[in-house]
């Protein structure tokens, strides 16, 4: 049986990194599998541990009690992700993120590069990653004329909004679920990983700005003006109660998603108020803010990451990942080589399951220096190529970048940024802290 257990898992993971190959959305093999790993564990009547090898603390023994402990584990990550999307969406309704045009004012290529990078790099960590890509790119799209010029700054965008998202425990999804799990601390996670995103984000930044194609002045679009009277508003109030989550849950200790909730109705009570005052709004009044920001939350990642967490949930109360996890200390047993082909595969395969098993296979205590590293290395390594990312897979879409075309002009960049970042970290982990 737990051979059928690994052979449907890897088969699953199979068809998730080959979604583009394919052509079949990856929630499909995900759910798939997440529900193929526990009917099968249910027939076979396999053993569940009673004692949890990460926590250190008893589980209950029945397969029910325990599939029903992960999935309040896992929906604490899916409630605390739809909150902070429908947020985004509600800043999006009042075209809150046209605010952002208005710090671009310079016609050097050079001074734009470093705007860009460096507004990727911070609104990822609030935002996260992939909706900061998003943004930056739509901004991107209206600013400069050319295409080639454009997907330059687009494979710069990519690389700083991972980077960016690395040391937030609200810029990527695989942060989020280490914060959530208690692996992590919102404020030791910033301390110890924000300078090796600096240097992740600013070394390939600054060997770029020397490329020829971003020497020199553009002719720059005009910029169209904010559509409505409330989009700085709502921006820094969306902003801003995004941040107020990690704050809310050190005073109250409660989960982030208590936190996110509360933000979600503060920021949903002044969308509505504004919307109803009708000030310069194309389409306020006739539909709420708040139920039009929740028709376009993607739920397909929501279900993606429901069947990712259940299916690695299974093999941990299983003990395959501890098992696995032995196995690997045994043939590589220096971490920090672990952890750095953990970076290098999230550029290939989805850096959420690679977190995710993870977080079940070792059992170091919460700030860990284990858990910073992973946070960093599965953040940034994604940006080594297009598709392994969330921005990269939006990125390419959004311009149509050439997978080839990225690997040759931009993946030896991030490859840089990468490893130089992980050499920081290990530096300050080392000497510093």
């Amino acid at each position: 049986m737990e051979t059928l257990i690994i052979a449907i898992f890897f088969l699953g993971y199979l068809f998730i990194t080959l979604e583009h190959n394919v052509k079949v959305d990856k929630l499909i093999p995900a759910l798939a599998m997440m529900a193929l790993l526990w009917a099968v564990a249910a027939l076979g009547h396999m053993e569940m541990f009673e004692v949890n090898t990460v926590l250190k603390e008893l589980e209950p023994t029945h397969l029910e009690e325990i599939l029903l402990h992960h999935l309040g584990k896992t929906a604490e990550i899916l409630v605390f992700l739809l909150g902070a999307m429908t947020i985004v969406e509600i800043i999006d309704y009042f075209d809150g993120f046209s605010t952002i045009k208005g710090f671009i004012k310079t016609r050097s290529k050079t001074a734009l590069l470093w705007i860009f990078s460096i507004l990727a790099f911070v609104l990822s960590a609030i935002i996260d990653n992939l909706t900061a890509t998003i943004v930056l790119i739509t901004i991107l799209q209206k600013v400069i004329k050319d295409k080639n010029l454009r997907l330059y700054f687009a494979g710069l965008i990519i690389i700083n909004a991972n980077a960016g998202g690395a040391w937030s425990p609200i810029g990527d999804v695989t942060t989020t679920m280490l914060w959530i799990a208690k692996k992590v601390e919102a404020a030791s996670l910033v301390k110890t990983v924000l300078l090796p995103s600096i240097a992740c984000m600013v070394l390939p930044t600054l060997i770029a700005s020397r490329f020829k194609v971003f020497q020199g002045s553009i002719d720059m679009e005009e910029l169209e003006p904010e559509k409505t009277a409330y989009s700085g508003t709502m921006l820094y109030l969306g902003l801003g109660a995004i941040v107020f989550v990690p704050f809310f849950k050190t005073v109250t200790h409660l989960p982030p998603y208590v936190g996110m909730m509360l933000s979600l109705a503060i920021v949903a009570l002044f969308a509505e108020i504004f919307s109803n005052r009708k000030f310069k709004m194309a389409d306020a009044g006739h539909h709420s803010p708040v139920h039009k920001a929740l028709t376009k939350i993607e739920l397909p990642s929501i279900l993606f990451f429901l069947g990712i967490l259940m299916a690695v949930a299974c093999l941990e109360s299983l003990g395959i990942l501890f098992t696995a996890a032995e196995g690997m200390n045994h043939a590589i047993p220096n971490t920090d080589i672990v952890v750095l082909l953990l970076g290098i595969g999230s550029a290939v395969i989805d850096n959420v399951p690679l977190v995710a098993a993870s977080m079940g296979m070792f059992s170091e205590p919460l700030d860990s220096p284990l858990w910073h590293f992973i946070a960093y290395s599965t953040g940034t390594g994604g940006s080594m190529l297009i598709i392994g990312s969330a921005a990269g897979v939006v990125a390419m879409g959004m311009e149509k970048i050439d997978f080839f075309w990225y690997f040759k002009k931009i993946a030896w960049l991030a490859l840089i940024g990468f490893v130089s970042g992980g050499l920081v970290f290990m530096a300050l982990r080392d000497f510093v802290f």
